[in-house]
């Protein structure tokens, strides 16, 4: 049976290495230049490749494909492949099918990698053989191939999503949903959404699946569609009978007649969206039996993901923060309400079709002045000309660091939070923050 993975970088290799465990004859395929290090691993296991090209010929030929999330289902070559009738799957699915492991799924358009994260951690503390994987850190696949672990927690994103066809974590998790990715859904919202409920199509009434009561997308799509898995809700508005809320800065998490409390007070995260990430995560260690004590001394020293609100240095009692992960309005947001201090905002990037004016109020009550930061920024300057004292522009992460220094005053934050994509000056928000950092460790 010969199986084409379209994609040579992680989640392909990933894919690759576990069909050859299984006995697959397998051809991987890249357009684009396959890094060095895949190449070894490739020549390693003994598996035809090709970079820079996709010979067709020996692609159709394919009875499975594993494509990778960044190659979207209108390309010419999938939709050839779907009229021959070739079967066209993700990483998630392909790897979902050779494991018994207990699987927790997370998904949403923020929060969803320090949700993974932190649930990987509580999970592990409470001694679990736990892996973390998807579109975070390690292949799903290649941790399926290599390691004999009794749970996984997968970051999914809804590209990812868009390929499962069997798929069905028992615990799944929506943080949130906002505009994000239209460009790949028709600039459709709703088909945005649908895509990201693909993670409980599967479940049963044995599953679960945990969101955010508050989220006005989630609550209208689960009004209007039915679920199989068990609901299990959190608030931070709102009391709820099963679930997480959140009552006298106090989490408190009911399942059945088992509860759990904690203050919010000694979270390792700030803001009310960590809250909410916390509430997701507690659950399921609530959910999987973990002691309460773990759970608490867990959520006390969690170290949040790189890039995410990540606390850089305080020089001259300024705070530098970056948050370069940070590539949608929504993301900002929180990024800007959790912020207690004035703020010099660095603000700019490749534009997805963004409305600041949702950040306005914020804008308003905290920031002190904005550092553009991109090749265009006319839009940014329209909305918050006229609201803040000083607005300038810069196209280097040097000199926005540089300006920001200069406008600080000791007491204030120092905020990359970008609401952008990278690509415009950056190779990805990694890079970005990246370079954020060692300007900041230069001043």
């Amino acid at each position: 049976m010969l199986l084409v993975v379209l994609g040579g970088g992680e989640s392909g290799v990933g894919s690759a290495i576990l069909a050859k465990k299984h006995g697959f004859d397998i051809f991987l395929s890249d357009k684009g230049k396959i890094k060095d290090h895949y190449k070894n691993v490739l020549v390693d296991f003994g598996i035809n490749w090709e970079d820079e090209k996709h010979t067709e010929a020996d692609i159709l030929k394919a009875d499975l494909v594993v494509k990778s999330p960044g190659i979207p289902d209108s390309a010419p070559l999938i939709v050839k492949l779907l009229e021959l009738g070739v079967p066209v799957i993700s990483e998630i699915e392909f790897a979902s099918r050779y494991t018994d492991a207990m699987l927790i799924g997370i998904t949403g358009s923020n929060g969803k990698t320090t949700t993974t994260m932190l649930t990987n951690h509580l999970l592990s503390a409470g001694g679990l053989k736990v892996g973390m994987a998807g579109n975070i850190g390690d292949s799903f696949a290649q941790m399926v191939a290599q390691r004999d672990l009794d749970y996984y927690v997968l970051e999914i994103s809804s590209f990812q999503l868009d390929g499962i066809e069997d798929f069905a974590p028992h615990i799944a998790i929506v943080t949130n949903i906002t505009p994000d990715h239209l460009d790949r859904y028709d600039y459709k919202f709703e088909n945005y959404i649908a895509s990201k409920f693909r993670i409980t199509m599967n479940q049963t009434e044995e599953d679960y699946l945990i969101y955010d009561y508050d989220d006005p997308v989630i609550a209208e799509w689960l009004q209007n569609n039915k679920i199989h898995a068990r609901l299990l809700p959190f608030s931070i508005e709102k009391k709820l009978e099963q679930g997480a809320y959140l009552e006298d800065n106090k989490i408190v998490i009911t399942i059945d007649k088992h509860h759990f409390q904690m203050s919010t007070d000694t979270l390792a995260l700030e803001g009310k969206h960590n809250v909410k990430n916390a509430m997701a995560a507690s659950t399921v260690a609530q959910l999987l039996k973990i002691r309460k004590a773990t759970i608490r001394e867990s959520l006390e020293n969690f170290q949040g993901a790189e890039h995410r609100l990540e606390k850089v240095l305080k020089i001259q009692n300024v705070h530098y923060i970056n948050d370069s992960k940070a590539t949608n309005v929504n993301a900002t947001y929180y990024a800007l309400d959790s912020m207690s201090t004035p703020t010099v905002w660095i603000v700019g990037g490749q534009d997805k079709g963004n409305d600041y004016l949702t950040l306005m109020p914020l804008v308003r009550e905290k920031v002190k002045a904005i550092v553009c930061l991109g090749w265009d920024n006319a839009k940014i300057i329209e909305t918050f000309g006229s609201v803040v004292e000083f607005i300038v522009e810069t196209t280097s992460m040097e000199d926005a660091v540089r300006v920001s220094k200069e406008v600080a005053q000791p007491g204030d934050s120092v905020l990359l939070s970008p609401a952008c994509a990278s690509f415009d000056l950056f190779l990805n928000y990694q890079d970005r923050g990246d370079q954020f950092k060692e300007q900041v460790r230069k001043l």
